[in-house]
């Protein structure tokens, strides 16, 4: 292990090898000194060295003859006066903001806290316990080289987009085809069972929950529980280990290169806005440690504790420019280095507010994202709303940016459920959001439709339970949102009552329909396709277990059914160019129409409706949908053709198969109808 270090440069940031030795470099403004920390193999035995120069508010150094492979941390001093905002501690291990893989995950141990837990003064107090032991280290990595063959990112236009949320663990920790060894982690996310399952549902990209490094907190852990989703992140640019069953961060890069080789996109959801750290009673992993003044929104009228508009203790600084640098930094690493192909970026709204904590739409983040030319050429999907005052920001971000749009989610869940007065709302979540959307040159696309996410009931409970049922959460199911829009159909969880399960399969298939047929990017949560049930729990953040996992051996009759719907849908919206919804649809070409065949008009609109129909007709394509979410059959009249023309049923969602007589059928209760008016269509 070399010791004798030079100055180095202050750029770039991070542990970069240059095939002679190692430049280490780390932004602190308020630091006073900064101690490179070197340990052996077992990381054990630690080394420590000054990094001799301080530019531009960067400390930096270079050991020749260091080589990739270099188990290092630092020990940032400074004064810790918590009060103002200052809480250096170099007693406690840093790791590099930079770092692109650690030894291991990381597992919260008291030493790691700043302070001294049982004092009086809280947070105000001093800890002088050294964390060392308990703490990972951060690997030196060679990013010079990787084999990416003839691979190239797929590059799919927005409008034939179909993603596909999915959890690196639990998509395969069950999967009979992926090899024992590799469930659950990347190796098992490109097995090729995997990706030729992906490709028979015609998935354009996968979503994937948070794969940066993450930790488990202290209070889930005294639970016995985990963190799963990993939404509590600490390290951008770093791998989670425990998803790397090598050990080896190229292991994802052959995950992305066989998906992409497949045709298949990869979208990171990346969590900015806030860090495991927490509020002032969290551990000192790393920001907090190596500038908390800047690297966090502290209170102007009390810098001991933190402006949080994301729920999670304290939001991230991105007001200033070196925390700014470092996310842009780290979302340039995950397009250039690792081939990804997008971003969701999780409570969006935090990253774009200004020093007054106002959401500003020309805010310094969204900014330099529209001015980068290679930011500019991924997917960028914005969960537009966090905590704060005025969080909720559906339709506001910048042309070109994505949005979830949960104006979708909640109209077609209470359209479904059979509440009255919800088929307007349903119809303009059905045409592309306009009212959203139709604004400043911005495309149906931008409004990425979801009935589910991650986050709230899967599709399966959405139509099994009226309530939610977190028990297993450990917080006497406090936890999670009340505002569900779900109905049980009659009977809460599981039953064997035919008339129960029969509506239920209905709404689930109906509700699946109306999404891969709506203008918009539809998002499939993982799991769905197969009804895949969590038992009533609609908050998985902790349950890394068979609650979450999907049960691959075990798929119902009605799972079954609904495959074959998907597959049938995404099929269908493949073959009919129409659908992909390339610009907002004129009057002309979307004509709605009630069940007696008679257009509807603005006053029709304002009835207790709870079915809709629609003609699609735009160059020689007609198509025409029924709605129906009456709790019985209705008899419909479809619109008349062109001569020589006539409709043929493609679709009915309830199976019933209802005969089709003079533009005449009985559209079964709880159903979709899709009908083409070309034979060979």
């Amino acid at each position: 292990m070399g010791s004798e270090i030079l100055p180095g440069l202050p750029y770039p940031l991070g542990a970069n090898f240059d095939g002679n030795g190692v430049n280490f470099a780390l932004f602190s403004k308020n630091a006073t000194r900064v101690q490179l920390c070197l340990f052996d193999h077992d990381g054990k035995h630690e080394h420590r060295i000054d990094l001799p120069r301080y530019t531009d508010e960067v400390w930096h150094g270079y050991i020749k003859g260091l080589k990739w492979g270099q188990r290092y941390a630092y020990r940032v001093y400074g004064p810790y006066d918590p009060e103002k905002g200052m809480r250096f501690n170099p007693h406690k291990l840093v790791l590099d903001p930079y770092a692109k893989k650690l030894t291991g995950p990381i597992i919260a141990n008291n030493a790691q806290l700043g302070y001294n837990l049982n004092s009086d003064k809280t947070d105000l107090s001093f800890s002088r316990k050294n964390d060392a032991d308990f703490m990972p280290k951060c690997i030196v990595v060679d990013d010079s080289y990787f084999d990416w063959g003839n691979s190239q990112k797929p590059k799919r236009a927005w409008n034939e987009e179909i993603i596909y949320e999915t959890h690196v663990k639990g998509f395969t920790a069950l999967n009979p085809d992926v090899d024992k060894a590799f469930r659950g982690t990347f190796k098992g996310l490109s097995a090729p069972k995997v990706i030729e399952y992906l490709k028979s549902l015609q998935i354009s990209a996968v979503e994937l929950l948070p794969i940066a490094t993450f930790m488990t907190t202290g209070p889930l852990q005294q639970k016995g529980l985990t963190n799963y989703w990993g939404y509590d992140p600490i390290l951008f640019m770093c791998p989670y280990a425990p998803y790397l069953s090598s050990g080896g961060v190229s292991e994802l890069k052959w995950a992305i290169r066989l998906l992409h080789e497949a045709g298949i996109e990869v979208i990171l959801d990346v969590v900015y806005n806030h860090t495991a750290e927490g509020n002032q009673l969290g551990p000192t992993l790393c920001y907090r440690g190596i500038d908390n003044a800047v690297y966090y929104r502290l209170n102007p009228e009390n810098p001991r504790y933190y402006e949080d508009t994301t729920g999670c203790g304290a939001s991230f600084n991105l007001g200033h420019p070196r925390v700014l640098q470092l996310v842009m930094d780290s979302l340039r690493y995950w397009s250039d280095t690792m081939q990804i192909d997008g971003f969701r970026f999780d409570l969006a709204t935090t990253l774009a507010r200004d020093d007054k904590n106002t959401f500003v739409r020309n805010s310094d983040f969204l900014s330099i994202v529209q001015q980068d030319p290679q930011l500019q050429r991924l997917k960028l999907i914005a969960e537009p709303w966090d905590l704060g005052q005025g969080g909720y920001q559906v339709g506001a971000f910048r042309p070109g940016w994505a949005e979830w749009n949960d104006k979708f989610r909640d109209a077609t869940r209470r359209f479904w459920k059979g509440d009255y007065n919800q088929a307007a709302d349903f119809a303009q979540r059905l045409t592309g959001s306009a009212d959203v959307y139709n604004q400043k040159g911005r495309k149906p696309w931008e409004s990425v439709n979801f009935i589910t996410a991650h986050d709230g009931f899967g599709l399966a409970d959405l139509v099994s339970y009226n309530n939610k049922h977190n028990e297993a959460n450990g917080e006497d199911n406090r936890d999670g949102t009340d505002n569900n829009s779900s109905w049980n159909s009659g009977f809460e969880g599981e039953t064997t009552n035919p008339d129960i399960l029969k509506n239920r399969i209905d709404r689930a298939k109906a509700m699946m329909t109306s999404l891969l047929c709506a203008a918009g990017t539809p998002m499939i949560r993982s799991g769905d396709e197969i009804l895949q049930s969590n038992k009533g729990n609609n908050n998985l953040y902790s349950q890394d277990n068979e609650i979450s996992w999907i049960d691959w051996e075990n798929i119902s009759a009605a799972g079954k059914n609904m495959l074959d719907l998907v597959r049938f849908l995404t099929n269908f919206r493949r073959t009919h160019k129409v659908m992909e919804y390339h610009e907002f649809f004129t009057p002309s070409e979307i004509i709605w129409y009630k069940p007696d065949g008679q257009p509807m008009n603005s006053d029709d609109w304002k009835d207790y409706v709870r079915g809709i129909s629609y003609l699609m007709q735009q160059d020689q394509t007609r198509l025409f949908f029924i709605f129906n979410a009456f709790d019985k059959p209705i008899k419909w009249h479809l619109p008349p053709l062109e001569e020589g023309r006539k409709w043929h049923l493609k679709l009915d969602t309830s199976d019933t198969n209802p005969v089709l007589k003079r533009n005449q059928i009985m559209a079964p209760a709880w159903s979709v109808l899709i009908f083409t008016g070309k034979d060979d269509l």
